[in-house]
């Protein structure tokens, strides 16, 4: 398997002073950093896989969203929503002087690309959305009420790796052992007492759990700021939270939209299987088709 380029970790602070983590590869200068964003529970090691391949090829940032993996806890639990990951992010593009970029997002991820996709209009030059849309399941969102914010720990990796295999079966039905220990590695910490933990504030789930408002804008609405941007979408075959219908929804929505279908996976895809490989890849190829022009008018 190949091994991931070399990153740096990079800090900074958000407007309510919550210390945050990302890790920067490196890539040519010509091109738009991709920035990704994770989904709920996740954290910038959920991103390797995706580093492996184009760290080194593209400017790539992985970040762990405030209360997950290296980025510090809120004070206050009603931070974890929405808008205070997008004022986050914001923070980080103003750090790091970055103009123009492309989005990967996964689930909650996919959910802040679009939404930082209409804050910054012309800004975002292609987007991954990955089994997440403007219309949610509730049978997949009940699943993960179910468990987000349990106070879980194990003695060992593989007790770990157990757990996580029977919360996950369904999702990813053919993974083995060294799968379950490798995802594992990616959703826990090792604490200094020597027991393993999930890798992130328990207090995330607070808003998550609250009763449901209505919502303030259309996802629908905020999705069509992406109309005319290079976008993939993922989606699982198996996924309960994100369904077929509303996957080519968004396609016939969006003008430069491909749909990518993975199969025998659930929510979500970690964007290594060949099916995401391929449309990755073609996603990429037409971004840098678009720059070409404007590449060339300014040697």
């Amino acid at each position: 398997m190949a091994r991931a380029p070399s990153y740096t970790d990079h800090y900074w602070f958000s407007h309510d002073d919550v210390r945050l983590h990302c890790r920067r590869y490196t890539g040519p200068t010509n091109r738009p950093p991709i920035l990704c964003i994770p989904g709920l529970t996740r954290n910038v090691r959920d991103w390797e896989p995706v580093a492996k391949r184009l760290g080194g090829k593209w400017p790539l940032i992985t970040i762990s969203l405030r209360g997950r993996g290296e980025s510090g806890y809120a004070r206050d639990p009603m931070t974890y929503v929405p808008l205070s990951y997008i004022r986050d992010i914001e923070r980080l593009l103003e750090d790091l002087r970055i103009d123009q970029f492309i989005l990967f997002g996964t689930s909650l991820g996919g959910l802040i690309t679009m939404m930082m996709a209409a804050a910054h209009p012309g800004r975002v030059k292609g987007a991954l959305i990955n089994d997440i849309g403007p219309d949610i399941e509730q049978e997949g969102l009940d699943r993960i009420k179910n468990y987000v914010g349990r106070t879980t720990q194990w003695p060992t990796w593989l007790h770990a790796a157990r757990a996580v295999a029977d919360a996950n079966a369904g999702i990813y039905p053919d993974y083995d052992m060294i799968d379950w220990l490798d995802m594992a590695k990616r959703v826990c910490r090792l604490t200094r007492e020597g027991r393993i933990v999930y890798d992130y504030d328990p207090q995330i789930s607070v808003p998550f759990k609250l009763p449901p408002e209505e919502a303030p804008v259309d996802g629908w609405v905020v999705l069509n700021t992406l109309r005319d941007v290079p976008t993939l979408i993922v989606r699982g075959g198996l996924s309960d939270l994100f369904s077929a219908k509303t996957a080519q929804k968004m396609v016939k929505k969006l003008r430069r939209a491909h749909l990518v279908t993975v199969p025998d996976v659930g929510h979500a895809p970690l964007l290594d299987e060949s099916e995401a490989v391929a449309g990755i890849d073609a996603l990429l190829a037409e971004i840098t088709a678009a720059q070409a022009p404007a590449d060339k008018a300014t040697v």
